[in-house]
């Protein structure tokens, strides 16, 4: 079965690398135009120009913060202006930046987690249903974690934001059906630059551990993105999607 997205005008946020960059690259080959938006221009850039030769849809790229809300808006009301509408927004942008026992972790960092992995999502979901969605319908998918559905110490606060995605993501589709879908991705270890310093000193004894005997690449994420976004999943919403190799067997 291929999976189209013709006509349809796909946001995709912290797109520049890894996850993001690969959903972003996919649905442009399946024929939608895409906005793609991440911190700084000079990586979005380079993400669209490895892009252009498979796309099937137009690219277009806005450097935005994601936990900025006069950002978000800012980039939402570009998308509209260059395509027209917002079909379908992925919240995929998230941060990391403290790694050890949770009950350590210091308030900026904290509030800086919170505000990017879940204030964010919010506030580009809010943006896109106000500019387009609440007229014309959509598709949201947030990526979350399987970290929002267990618990390791180390990146404590992380899950607790991913856990809260996922509720967030249950509420959302209650409250904007019939007309927009919401649905997350649970990834579990995917080899991005993110997540190296869970998975580079121990490739091989960490892949032994998935039941699938290899970790994740982003390309694994992008495939259930796509079948989300695609009219395949019409009657799917407020779903939590585990992509994990089997690792929370």
């Amino acid at each position: 079965m291929e999976l189209r997205l013709d006509g349809k005008v796909a946001l995709v946020t912290g797109a520049s690398r890894g996850i993001g960059r690969e959903i972003a690259s996919l649905f442009s080959a399946s024929g939608a135009d895409v906005m793609l938006s991440s911190r700084k221009q000079d990586a979005l850039e380079a993400a669209a120009d490895s892009m252009r030769e498979a796309a099937q849809g137009q690219l277009d790229v806005f450097a935005a913060n994601a936990w900025d809300p006069e950002a978000a808006a800012a980039c939402v009301a570009a998308t509209v202006e260059r395509f027209g509408k917002v079909d379908i927004l992925v919240n995929n942008a998230a941060t990391n930046p403290y790694l050890g026992p949770m009950i350590d972790i210091d308030l900026p960092r904290l509030d800086k987690t919170h505000d990017v992995n879940l204030r964010g999502p919010f506030v580009w979901i809010q943006e896109c249903w106000r500019a387009s969605m609440r007229a014309h319908g959509g598709v949201i998918i947030n990526i979350s974690s399987i970290g929002g559905l267990t618990v390791e110490t180390s990146i404590g606060h992380y899950n607790v934001t991913k856990a809260a995605l996922i509720h967030l993501t249950k509420s959302l589709a209650k409250d904007l059906a019939p007309s927009v879908r919401v649905n997350a991705i649970c990834p579990g270890l995917v080899k991005t630059d993110m997540a190296r310093a869970l998975w580079e000193s121990n490739e091989d004894a960490v892949s032994r551990m998935v039941p699938l005997h290899r970790l994740g690449e982003p390309a694994d994420i992008a495939n259930a993105a796509l079948f989300l976004a695609s009219d395949a999943a019409s009657w799917i919403t407020g779903t939590t999607t585990v992509v994990d190799g089997g690792m929370l067997l």
